[in-house]
């Protein structure tokens, strides 16, 4: 492990990105402050902790930051609201190349345990009654991540449905002003309700939502598969796959920036000019 480790998590393409959004913090001349540190160090201490799962406790020396320092850092980066601000520059990039389909808009969740509880869990009523937080998710009609949001496990699928959409950025477009609108918006039977149907065409929006007893699924999975996938995508950063932190905003924050990572791998892929797809960072580690 080292510079060839810390190269392959962030590579300088990526800080190129995320430098320029990195808050300020001062220090004060008498003590007590934010005392300087090696901000590249710490994100990637906080990159390998998302990738890897591990304590903050156990972090590698080899990155050159205390664990101590890494943990605060995140927090701060976490109230300044850092992985949303990443997460939109990425998609930015995506968005110039044209690499953004507005064609449809797709919804799903999936759950976690909460081994600590804390805030934004609630009782999985799929994994008897045990905390759990709920992740839910909106991707492009590829299955790029465009919004993310954190519940607890016992909140219905459908209350997250409206601010996900309205949570989509506005993102950049090759030629003519931000687009942050798709033509359709696909979700399993979970999601229909008339009220759903209604304020979906009020936006302007097409409604493709299974709809209970009448439609086998069949052909949302024809779509569908493309959001399990990108929530696999997300599930391969093992800091999602149980829930360790007590605060719902930290873990939410992790999610973010997985989600910032994992867009950030289609744009390298672009850059590259490689259509292959390529294994995620944790894979590698």
């Amino acid at each position: 492990m080292g510079a060839d480790l810390s190269q392959r998590l962030v590579p300088d393409e990526l800080w190129e990105l995320v430098a320029p959004l990195l808050p300020s913090f001062a220090v004060r001349p008498q003590g007590g402050g934010t005392a300087p540190c090696d901000e590249r160090a710490v994100f990637t201490a906080v990159v390998y902790v998302l990738i890897s799962g591990c304590a903050w406790r156990h972090l590698p020396p080899t990155f050159g930051t205390s664990p101590a320092t890494a943990h605060r850092r995140f927090t701060m980066w976490t109230e300044a609201g850092l992985w949303r601000r990443l997460h939109r520059a990425v998609l930015d990039e995506l968005g110039a190349r044209g690499a953004v389909d507005w064609t449809s808009a797709i919804v799903d969740a999936a759950s976690v345990r909460a081994k600590k509880g804390g805030t934004l869990t609630g009782p999985n009523p799929v994994d008897r009654g045990k905390k759990g937080s709920k992740l839910h998710v909106l991707s492009d009609a590829q299955g790029i991540p465009l919004a993310v949001a954190v519940s607890g496990a016992n909140l219905h699928d459908s209350q997250a449905f409206k601010p996900l959409i309205l949570a989509i950025p506005a993102v950049r477009s090759r030629r003519g002003p931000r687009r942050r609108r798709p033509v359709k918006v696909r979700a399993d039977k979970a999601y229909f309700s008339a009220d759903h149907l209604a304020w979906l065409r009020s936006r302007g929006l097409i409604p493709r939502i299974a709809r209970p007893g009448i439609e086998s699924g069949e052909r949302l999975g024809r779509h569908r598969w493309k959001i399990e996938r990108s929530i696999a995508w997300l599930f391969g950063y093992r800091r999602l796959t149980v829930r360790h932190e007590r605060k719902g905003s930290h873990f939410l924050a992790f999610l973010g920036l997985a989600a910032a990572l994992t867009c950030y791998k289609k744009l390298s892929r672009l850059r590259s000019g490689s259509g292959r797809p390529q294994r995620s960072p944790a894979a590698r580690t």
